[in-house]
């Protein structure tokens, strides 16, 4: 009975100091942000230099962190990339050129948002009566290829936050510490995919940019066509030595293939590492995008003598008239008699408008 009463009254202290813990971490998250922690946060975020560790898909939609979890993420962001392609990649430098503390949020924006700002003198327009020019071109906000953002969602309300604490909530997407895009990189990959690039070897299953990573990119590239499947090979090495073939499918290896300087011939096709996700877009996908034809009209500008109509892209064949049913030609004969005015004696008149 003596042996009991210590290990009760141990496990109550330690349950007090569980519910103490919990109660104090509530305690700081409803503590909104203070003016001192607001200001370092603008200080040392705005012009900040990051590498990526994930990848952002390009458009107007980014990336949400909400405890601890991203969104979109998964098979989503994979379908997005899969269209629309990264703007920016894992081991990619990039700059938070914009941050902004919301309500129940952070805003950053990496290398100028997914909009392209417009200049000072864009909302400037100058000319005489209606015809009026914006000078340096249009107004004509454009996607910026290479800007994204991501938002950092709390619950209600901004809570007191330092500025370790805000680069630790953004570890799924930024590398604050890291000292060269390699390093970065392989901070975002897989422990084996990491161990096999550092050894500079080539597992089936890496994509392209595992590939340059670990080996640089090929000497040599060889685009062939197996039935209905394109890939390319990319040669590493020439003998003496031993040369690595390796066969690349939109964009994941397939198969490596090492011929040794003794004659030896190692083919690998067994997948040694799943990446997870589609490594190009499906036939489903594509299908469902609207493909239109180049053209170098902006958008919404109608083709020249255009029916109504035909502003958005759509094309309307031409009519083709039937020659038996066709009227035919008129010839208008000229007259000799008509003669140029004389210039001289009849001078051209100019009249400015007023």
């Amino acid at each position: 009975m003596g042996s009991r009463k210590p290990a009760f009254l141990l496990a109550m202290c330690l349950l007090g100091a569980g519910i103490f813990g919990a109660e104090g971490q509530d305690k700081d998250n409803k503590i909104p942000l203070t003016e001192q922690h607001r200001l370092e946060l603008i200080r040392i975020f705005n012009s900040d230099l990051v590498y990526i560790r994930t990848q952002f898909p390009m458009g107007k939609t980014g990336l949400t962190l909400k405890n601890g979890k991203m969104s979109p993420s998964g098979a989503t962001l994979q379908r997005q990339l899969a269209l629309w392609g990264p703007s920016v990649k894992p081991g990619d430098r990039a700059i938070i050129t914009r941050m902004d503390l919301k309500n129940d949020r952070i805003h950053f924006e990496i290398n100028g948002g997914p909009v392209k700002k417009e200049k000072w003198y864009q909302h400037i327009q100058v000319g005489v009566g209606v015809s009026q020019v914006t000078p340096g071109g249009p107004d004509d906000a454009t996607n910026n290829p290479r800007g994204s953002y991501v938002d950092l969602v709390f619950d209600h309300h901004l809570p007191d936050l330092t500025v370790e604490q805000v680069k630790d909530l953004l570890w799924p997407v930024f590398d604050f510490d890291s000292k060269s895009a390699l390093e970065a990189y392989l901070e975002s990959v897989p422990p084996k995919a990491k161990e096999a690039i550092q050894n500079h070897h080539v597992l089936v299953g890496m994509n392209r940019e595992m590939v340059i990573y670990a080996k640089g990119r090929p000497e040599k590239k060889i685009r062939e066509k197996d039935d209905e499947t394109e890939y390319e090979d990319w040669i590493y090495g020439e003998p003496p030595q031993d040369v690595d073939f390796i066969r690349v499918v939109g964009d994941q290896v397939v198969r490596v293939e090492t011929m040794k300087v003794g004659g030896e011939k190692i083919v690998r096709t067994e997948k040694e590492i799943d990446l997870g996700g589609p490594a190009v877009a499906t036939d489903a996908q594509r299908e469902s995008q609207t493909v239109k034809a180049p053209s170098l009209r902006r958008p919404g500008e109608a083709a020249p003598d255009a029916p109504p109509g035909t502003g958005n892209g759509s094309t309307v064949p031409p009519k083709i008239l039937d020659p038996s049913t066709a009227p035919p030609p008129e010839f208008v004969e000229a007259s000799l008699e008509k003669q140029p005015p004389d210039l001289a004696q009849n001078p051209p008149t100019v009249k400015l408008k007023e």
